[in-house]
């Protein structure tokens, strides 16, 4: 018996299908499930920089930590706070690395909602 291009190609497709569709079971049956997180626990981790008048990304940048270069922080804290640009508004919570938390200026989440 022999296979030409026509049958090749059927049961090349065929196989395919039934390796995909193996694997989007493996999938849905191994997949992780997603934990509920306590909100209030997850806000604890956080600490907070409120932006003061005049203030950019540049300069709380600098204030929290001054021998580092800004752009690798202003970037972090783009990425960390969700930002479109670089811009702050006075009064606004700026959410900061942890690694930040110890320094001066710097507030806790349950300091924020007081």
């Amino acid at each position: 018996m022999r296979l030409t291009r026509r049958g090749r190609f059927v049961f090349g497709t065929l196989a395919t299908v039934v390796v995909a569709a193996a694997l989007a079971l493996a999938a849905a049956i191994g997949a992780p499930q997603a934990l509920a997180s306590d909100s209030a626990s997850d806000a604890r981790q956080f600490h907070y920089v409120v932006a003061q008048p005049g203030a950019s990304l540049w300069s709380l940048a600098s204030e929290l930590d001054p021998t580092a270069d800004p752009r690798d922080l202003v970037a972090e804290l783009v990425q960390l706070n969700q930002l479109d640009g670089s811009g702050v508004q006075a009064g606004e919570a700026i959410a900061v690395p942890l690694r930040y938390s110890d320094n001066e200026g710097v507030i806790s989440a349950s300091e924020l909602s007081r």
